[in-house]
C-alpha cells in the first residue's frame, strides 16, 4: 500500500488511536497449511533427502543397494499448547506417499512422520528409520507414526509390513496390519494417509486409502494422551532410512492443521477482563461533592487530553515520516529480498561484533571481511560478511541471499539473515567453530589438531554429498564456481559445511551456462574454464578433485618446491606418482602411515578422475559419492595425464598462480597453453 506522507500521517494516527483502545490477546491460534507439491522455501531438507519436480525424496536414489537417512522438516514452528489457557491442540494430517524398489527382494527399512521439538532431527540409517541416532537411542525426542517395511527384532516388530505409534522409541506403543485393510505399502503405488489427533478424547487414528477419500474404520486407533509430549512450539516432518537396499520414499504432497485452540478475543481497556467474560461495572450513586469534583477532574480532561493527543499526534507523525523516507530509500532493494531470513538491524550486528573490530575478524572472503559475532541476549554466536553497498557487492550480495536462503543441506553453511542499512550489506551465518578447512589442514600438530584419516575421508565425503545435491537434486541448478578449502568450513564435529555463494549462478537443468566473468581462484580453475569462461558443473568437478588430492596429500594447489624457486603443481605431482606406480607416497607424512590404504588410494584416484584435464571424462557428482561410498565402481585413470592444447589470452603471471587473492593483475600477452 503507497500512501502519501499527508495521508499516511492521518491513517497511522487513527490506528494509533485505536491501538490505545484495543489491546490484541497473544492467545495461541489454530493453524492450518497445504502443500499439493513442494519447493524449498518452506523446507528444511537434511540427510540424503532431495526435492525433484515438487516430490520430497528421502533416501538416495541409486541402482545399487545403499544405506541412507533424510528427513524433510516444516520450516514454520507450530503452536502446539498454549500455556495462558492450558489447551492442548488436537491436529490433523494428510499425506500421500509411495515405496517403490527395483530390486523386489532387498525391501527396508520404511518411513515415519513426526512431532519434534527440534528442526534439526535426522537419525541413522537402517532400522532407526532416520529418526534415532543409532549412538545415542534416547537423544531425539518425537511423537512419530511408523510405516515399516522390514523387521526388526530390536524394536519388538511385529512383521515386516505394519504401522506404528512411537514416542521418544522406536518400540512401538502400538502396531497394526495395513495389509488386512487391502493396503499393501510396498506397491510402489501411491497412498493417501490421515493421521487424526482429537486432545478431548484422548485417541489417534491412522487411515490409510489408494484413492483420496479417507476410509470410514482406520487401521490404526490408540487411546493415548498426548498432552504431556506435544510442547508449547513443536515442528512437524517426515523422515526414512534405507540399510543395503535400493527402497525409495516419496512424499507427494502434504497438508496439516491445528485445532482445539480459543479463539483470540479483544482486550478493552480500562476493565483488565479474561477471555470468557467481559466486567461490568455497576452504577454506585454518588455525593453532589463527589459530583463537582469529578466535574471538575472531567472539564481538566476535556482540557488535557487534546494538548496530550496532538504532542502523541506530532511525535508519533514524526516518527512515521522518518520510518517512510527510509522505507523509500530502500524501495528500489529490499524488494529484491527474501523473507525468509530474519532481519537483523545493523546497531544489532554493529553492537555483537564490536564496532566491526579488527579482533572479531575470522577471514577474508571474495566480497567481504567476516567477522564473529556475540550476541549477549540470546547467548549465541554467529559469523557476519560484511560488504559495501557498490554496485557489484550489491549483485553478488544478492546472488549469496537468493541461493543460500533456498537451500537445505546438511553440509551446507546456514544461513540466519541479513541486513541492508547504512550503505552497507551484511549476511549473518551459523558460525563454524573449527573454522576453515585449509586453517585446519595446513596447522602443524604442535601449534594444533592434526586432522585424522576418519575426518579427512568424512570431509570428502560430505562434500561431495552437497556437490551433488547442488548439481542434480535441487530444483534449479546451482553452479558454485569457487570450491576450494578455505570455502568448507568445519562444525565442532569437524563435518563439512560449504559455504560463501557470492560466485555462484542459478541455472535450469540442461541448460548450457555461460558466464561473462571468469572468476575463482587459481589452482583450482579448471582448464577449459581458462580458457573459455563457461562454468558449468564440471569446473565444479575438478575444483573438488584439487580439494580432495589437497585432504589426502596435505598440500596446496600450487607451492614452491622445498630448497627450490619450482612451482609444482599438486594434481601434476599426485600423477606423476601414480605414472610411476608409487600412488600411496602421495599421502600426507604427517598421518605417519595411519589411514586405511585402500580408502587413500580411492581417494586419490577420485581426485585424479575429477581433475582430468579433458571435461567430458571427469564422472558426475553422483557418481563420485556413490564411488566414496562404496556403491560403484572406480574409473578407470590413465597411467599418463592427458594433455590437452589451446590458446588462450589470460593474466597467469607467477605472481598471480601463487596468491589466493581475488585482485585483477595486469594481463600477459597471447600464448599457447599446455595441460598435461
Amino acid at each position: 500500500m503507497n500512501l502519501p506522507p499527508r495521508k499516511l500521517l492521518v491513517f497511522l494516527s487513527f490506528f494509533f488511536f485505536l491501538e490505545c483502545l484495543i489491546l490484541p490477546t497473544t492467545l495461541a491460534g489454530n493453524l492450518k497449511f497445504d502443500f499439493p507439491s513442494f519447493t524449498l522455501r518452506n523446507l528444511t531438507l537434511l540427510g540424503d533427502s532431495y526435492l525433484r519436480n515438487g516430490v520430497v525424496g528421502l533416501t538416495r536414489e541409486l541402482g545399487v543397494p545403499s544405506s541412507s537417512s533424510g528427513s524433510v522438516i516444516c520450516n514454520t514452528p507450530i503452536t502446539f499448547f498454549d500455556p495462558e489457557t492450558n489447551i492442548t491442540a488436537s491436529f490433523s494430517t494428510r499425506f500421500s506417499f509411495s515405496i517403490n524398489n527395483i530390486n523386489p527382494n532387498s525391501y527396508g527399512d520404511g518411513l515415519t512422520f513426526f512431532l519434534s521439538p527440534d528442526n534439526q532431527t535426522l537419525g541413522s540409517p537402517g532400522g532407526y528409520l532416520g529418526l534415532v541416532n543409532s549412538s545415542q537411542l534416547t537423544k531425539n525426542k518425537f511423537v512419530a507414526v511408523e510405516i515399516d517395511t522390514r523387521l526388526d527384532s530390536h524394536f519388538d516388530d511385529p512383521n515386516e509390513h505394519h504401522v506404528g505409534l512411537d514416542i521418544d522409541s522406536l518400540n512401538s506403543i502400538k502396531t497394526a496390519d495395513p495389509t488386512l485393510r487391502g493396503i499393501d505399502l510396498k506397491s510402489g503405488n501411491l497412498i493417501t494417509a490421515w493421521i487424526d489427533y482429537k486432545n478431548d478424547q484422548k485417541n489417534l487414528n491412522v487411515s490409510m486409502s489408494y484413492s483420496s477419500f479417507k476410509p470410514a474404520k482406520p487401521i490404526l486407533s490408540v487411546k493415548i494422551d498426548l498432552s504431556s509430549y506435544l510442547k508449547e512450539f513443536m515442528y512437524v516432518g517426515f523422515s526414512a532410512s534405507t540399510e543395503g537396499s535400493t527402497e525409495l520414499h516419496l512424499i507427494e504432497d502434504w497438508s496439516f492443521q491445528t485445532f482445539g485452540f480459543r479463539p483470540a478475543r479483544p482486550r478493552f481497556h480500562p476493565h483488565n477482563v479474561s477471555d470468557n467474560s467481559v466486567t461490568v461495572t455497576p452504577v454506585i450513586p454518588v455525593s453532589n461533592s463527589t459530583n463537582k469534583h469529578h466535574n471538575n477532574l472531567g472539564l481538566g480532561l476535556v482540557i488535557a487530553g487534546p494538548a496530550f493527543f496532538c504532542i502523541v499526534f506530532v511525535v508519533f507523525g514524526w516518527v512515521s515520516v522518518k520510518k517512510w523516507k527510509e522505507t523509500k530509500t530502500d524501495k528500489s532493494f529490499k524488494p529484491e529480498l527474501l523473507t525468509g531470513p530474519r532481519e537483523f538491524s545493523y546497531k544489532e550486528l554493529k553492537s555483537a561484533t564490536k564496532g566491526f573490530h579488527s579482533s572479531r575478524i575470522l577471514g577474508h572472503g571474495a566480497f567481504g571481511t567476516v567477522y564473529k559475532a556475540f550476541f549477549l541476549g540470546s547467548g549465541t554466536i554467529s559469523a557476519v560478511k560484511r560488504s559495501k553497498h557498490t554496485h557489484e557487492g550489491k549483485t553478488e550480495f544478492l546472488a549469496e541471499l537468493s541461493i543460500i536462503a533456498s537451500l537445505r543441506h546438511k553440509n551446507l553453511v546456514q544461513l540466519q539473515g541479513w541486513c541492508a542499512e547504512k550503505g552497507e550489506l551484511l549476511l549473518v551465518y551459523e558460525f563454524m567453530p573449527n573454522g576453515s578447512l585449509d586453517e585446519v589442514l595446513y596447522q602443524e600438530p604442535e601449534q594444533g589438531m592434526l586432522l585424522k584419516w576418519s575426518q579427512r575421508y568424512n570431509i570428502a565425503m560430505g562434500t561431495a554429498s552437497v556437490l551433488t545435491y547442488l548439481h542434480q537434486e535441487c530444483e534449479q541448478q546451482v553452479i558454485h564456481r569457487d570450491i576450494k578449502t578455505s570455502n568448507i568450513l568445519l562444525d565442532g564435529n569437524f563435518n563439512p559445511r560449504l559455504g560463501d555463494f557470492g560466485l555462484a549462478r542459478l541455472m535450469e537443468h540442461d541448460k548450457s551456462p555461460v558466464s561473462t566473468l571468469t572468476a575463482g581462484t587459481m589452482g583450482y580453475l579448471a582448464p577449459e574454464y581458462l580458457q573459455f569462461g563457461k562454468a558449468t558443473e564440471k569446473t565444479d568437478v575438478f575444483s573438488y578433485g584439487v580439494v580432495i588430492l589437497e585432504v589426502a596429500c596435505g598440500r596446496r594447489p600450487i607451492e614452491k618446491e622445498p630448497n627450490s624457486q619450482k612451482m609444482v603443481n599438486l594434481v601434476d605431482w599426485v600423477w606423476g606418482l601414480y605414472s610411476e606406480g608409487k600412488l600411496i607416497e602421495a599421502a600426507d607424512k604427517r598421518l605417519n602411515g595411519e589411514f586405511k590404504e585402500e580408502e587413500m588410494r580411492k581417494l586419490l584416484l577420485v581426485g585424479l578422475s575429477c581433475a582430468n584435464p579433458d571435461c567430458m571424462e571427469r564422472p558426475l557428482m553422483r557418481r563420485v559419492l556413490q564411488i566414496l561410498n562404496g556403491e560403484a565402481e572406480l574409473l578407470v585413470v590413465p597411467k599418463m595425464k592427458p594433455c590437452l592444447t589451446f590458446s588462450c589470452s589470460i593474466p597467469l603471471s607467477l605472481e598471480e598462480i601463487v596468491s589466493d587473492s581475488e585482485e585483477q593483475t595486469t594481463a600477459s600477452p597471447l600464448y599457447e597453453l599446455k595441460i598435461a
